[in-house]
């Protein structure tokens, strides 16, 4: 008796050494496959890249052009859809999370967000081109973009949300109603700081996608800017940083193409980077400070 145990012990044993060195060994090469990907990617791009390609003009025709315009598109658009998107998205996975009665209609609900999530971004640009330049008549919009990428957002921001909200624990709201709190006071001071790290994940991943979309802003925000490096007019037409990259990639003509792609996605790498970085340091700075 005393040896069967022995051995099924030695044996979990093995096994969960196994084990251990697998994950670990998994976790490795995904973050070796990363780190790759960012120095191929940076590598190219870095060492030429010089101060004035962010705010030059793109050329047609000669080389040397910049980024300067559909730089500051990217950031407009991007602001724009995060500005519908956010209070949206968090507070529908809020109301899911916390008010919609548990009825056949709120997990019909549920699927059909879980099913938008998953729908080809090119779809939501068909939605948009439909909506801004078919219907409203107001052609390929910076406005147009940014809307239509908030659509696009919404499903995925709404869903993770709600995750998030519905991962704290129960014990914690309960202690927040045995001292008096009502249900909004328990949402605002005790769920969501608890579930905020999750939600800023979720926004990171929005935001990350939303700045590296192209599909949809072909569609509904075209293929060219107005020209002007600061140019705040919804209405103009908003090239991103992205449908530049393509553009160049694929269709530019002037001889230096390779080198402007290549800082082109350098840029745009380091951007995504640095919108998870912003999102991330106030909640890093709040743990350290809450130690």
């Amino acid at each position: 008796m005393n040896f069967t145990r022995t051995r099924h012990s030695a044996r979990s044993q093995r096994n969960n050494k196994l084990a251990t060195i697998a994950f670990y060994t998994l976790g490795a090469l995904v973050m070796l496959l990363i780190f790759w990907l960012l120095f191929t990617i940076l590598s190219k791009g870095v060492p030429s890249l010089r101060p004035d390609f962010l705010i030059k003009q793109p050329e047609e025709m000669d080389a040397g052009g910049g980024i300067g315009p559909v730089l500051f598109n990217s950031f407009y658009i991007l602001f724009i859809s995060l500005l519908i998107s956010i209070p949206i998205g968090v507070g529908a996975g809020i109301y899911m999370a916390e008010y919609a009665p548990d009825n056949k209609f709120t997990g019909a609900l549920r699927i059909c967000v879980e099913s938008l999530s998953s729908v080809p971004s090119i779809v939501f640009g068909l939605l948009g081109l439909a909506i801004f330049a078919e219907y409203f008549n107001v052609g390929l919009t910076i406005l147009g973009g940014g809307v239509s990428l908030a659509l696009l957002n919404l499903p995925m921001l709404a869903r993770v949300t709600e995750e998030a909200v519905r991962a704290v624990p129960g014990e914690i709201r309960e202690a927040g109603y045995a001292l008096g709190m009502t249900k909004f006071h328990v949402i605002r001071k005790v769920v969501l700081p608890v579930a905020m790290p999750a939600i800023v994940t979720g926004v990171c991943l929005v935001a990350g996608r939303a700045f590296g979309e192209s599909a949809v802003i072909i569609l509904t925000a075209g293929l060219s800017t107005s020209g002007e490096m600061w140019d705040f007019n919804l209405f103009s037409p908003g090239e991103t940083l992205a449908v530049h990259l393509w553009y160049v990639q694929s269709e530019a003509i002037v001889e230096d193409a390779r080198q402007i792609a290549d800082k082109s996605a350098a840029v745009l790498v380091f951007v995504v980077l640095l919108i998870n970085f912003i999102f991330r340091f106030p909640l890093w700075l709040g743990r350290r400070r809450g130690r």
